[in-house]
C-alpha cells in the first residue's frame, strides 16, 4: 500500500493520525508484520541530542544612537568574539568560538572552558549576554564602540542556523597510544583504555531514512525545543558512504543543514559543553518525523541497533594523520551493552550523545503530531542521493 503526506496531514489535523517512535515501532514490525504494519502506522518520530560543533546563531541586534558599523572590527558576546563580516549590525555566534584569552587545545585539567554554545544556552535561558562592538567610523556609521547588554527579548532576529548537525553515522574513537589523548571525541585513554561513540543509533534521523526519501529540503523538524526546518545538505554530506546490504552507511554518510527560530527554543535541547583539552561545542537536539508512504519506507524506519555499524578509529594516529585505516566495524547493539572487543581486549564503551534525550525528544515530537500542533511538510528538494556522485574531499597542499 502506499500514502501521500496530505492524506496523513489530515489524519493528523482529525486527530486520527497513529504515531510511534523509532524504537516503538521496531516491536509493531516485528509483531504485525511489515504489511500490516505499514497500514497502521502513519508517521515515525526519530530524533538525536548530542554535540554538534558545525552549530551557531546570527543576530540582528538594531541599530545604536549614532550608528555603529560592527564590521570593521571586533565585536563580543560574554568576550566570545563573533563575526561581523555582514551588514552593519549583522553577526553571527559559532558553536566552538572562544574567548581571545582562553586556552586552546591546551591541557588544563579541571578547567571549565566557555565558548559559543554557552552563550546560545544563556540567550535561550532568557539571560542578558554583555555586548562589546567596535567599528572604524563612517560618515553614516560614525559611533566607533558600543557596550550594553543584549537578550532575546530586545534584539530583532536570533536564528540558529547549524551547517552540519545529525551525522548518519560516525566513528567510535579510541587510542593505541600509550599517553592519554584529548579529542572532539572526549578524553581517550591509553593502551585502547576506552571507546567512545557518538549517535542515537537506531532513533537517529537519518539512520531511519537511508536513502533520503522522506527527509529534504524543507522538511520541518524540532529543534532545540521549538520548530525549525532542514535548510539544504548539511556540509560533508557523503551519500556514497559504504553501506550495509539493508542500505544503512556504516561511515559517516549524510548530514543536514538546519534552520529555525531561536527565539522559539529551550535550554534544555541546545547546551552549551566544554571537552577538556580540546574546546567548547553545542548539544543539539533534533527530531524529525518521517511519514510512512510505502511498505519499503517502513522496512527502513524499523532498522535496530543490531543492524547499524560503525568503524572503531584510532585517534591517536590513524584520525589526525588521515590514514583509512580502521580497527574493525562494531553494532549500536554492541556499543550499548557497555564493552566491545578491539584488538582481542575487551575495551569499555561510553555515548557523547544521550539516547535518553533522544527518547524524550522523540516522544514530545509524538505528543505534538498526536495532538494536531505539528503537520509534516513535503520537501521541495531532495537531498542528493547516492546517485548525486558526491565525493569527500580533502584539503591538499598546493602549489
Amino acid at each position: 500500500m502506499t500514502r501521500t503526506i496530505a492524506e496523513i496531514n489530515e489524519k493528523i489535523s482529525k486527530g486520527q493520525a497513529f504515531v510511534a517512535t523509532a524504537e516503538e515501532v521496531i516491536g509493531i514490525v516485528e509483531k504485525r508484520g511489515i504489511e500490516k504494519a505499514t497500514r497502521e502506522v502513519d508517521v515515525v518520530t526519530t530524533a538525536t541530542f548530542g554535540p554538534m560543533c558545525s552549530s551557531g546563531a546570527y543576530f540582528n541586534v538594531g541599530h545604536s544612537k549614532p550608528r555603529i558599523k560592527l564590521g570593521g572590527g571586533n565585536s563580543y558576546l560574554n568576550d566570545v568574539p563573533v563575526y561581523t563580516g555582514f551588514a552593519a549590525v549583522d553577526f553571527f555566534l559559532g558553536a566552538t568560538a572562544m574567548p581571545d584569552n582562553d586556552p586552546r587545545n591546551r591541557i588544563y585539567p579541571g578547567e571549565f572552558l566557555y565558548g559559543g554554545g554557552h552563550v546560545i544556552e544563556e540567550l535561550v535561558a532568557g539571560k542578558n549576554v554583555k555586548f562589546v562592538g567596535t567599528g572604524y567610523g563612517t560618515d553614516c556609521y560614525p559611533r566607533k564602540k558600543i557596550e550594553t547588554t543584549i537578550s532575546l527579548k530586545n534584539i530583532n532576529e536570533a536564528v540558529l542556523f547549524n551547517m552540519r548537525n545529525a551525522y548518519q553515522n560516525y566513528n567510535v574513537g579510541v587510542n593505541l597510544s600509550d599517553k592519554t589523548i584529548y579529542t572532539y571525541m572526549g578524553v581517550l585513554k591509553p593502551n585502547l583504555g576506552n571507546a567512545n561513540y557518538c549517535s542515537a543509533g537506531q532513533l537517529s534521523p537519518l539512520l531511519n531514512d537511508p536513502y533520503y526519501k522522506t527527509i529534504g529540503v524543507g522538511t520541518r523538524i524540532f529543534l532545540g525545543g521549538g520548530l525549525g526546518y532542514v535548510a539544504w545538505h548539511g556540509t560533508q554530506h557523503s551519500p556514497g558512504a559504504l553501506r550495509t546490504e539493508n542500505g544503512v552507511p556504516k561511515r559517516g554518510g549524510g548530514t543536514l543543514a538546519v534552520i529555525g527560530d531561536l527565539k522559539q527554543m529551550k535550554p534544555e535541547w541546545l547546551r552549551g559543553m566544554s571537552f577538556l583539552g580540546y574546546g567548547c561545542t553545542l548539544a543539539v537536539g533534533i527530531g524529525v518525523p518521517i511519514p510512512i508512504l510505502s511498505e519499503d519506507n517502513l522496512r527502513y524506519a524499523a532498522v535496530k541497533d543490531e543492524d547499524i555499524f560503525a568503524p572503531i578509529v584510532d585517534y591517536s594516529d590513524a584520525y589526525p594523520q588521515r590514514k583509512p585505516d580502521i580497527l574493525g566495524e562494531v553494532s549500536y547493539g554492541q556499543l550499548k551493552s557497555g564493552k566491545i572487543e578491539v584488538k582481542g581486549k575487551e575495551v569499555p564503551t561510553a555515548s557523547l550523545s544521550s539516547y535518553p534525550k533522544a527518547v524524550e525528544i522523540a516522544q514530545l515530537l509524538k505528543d505534538w503530531i498526536q495532538k494536531g500542533q505539528f503537520l509534516l511538510t513535503e520537501p521541495v528538494a531532495p537531498l542528493p542521493g547516492v546517485e548525486a556522485g558526491m565525493t569527500f574531499k580533502s584539503l591538499d597542499e598546493r602549489s
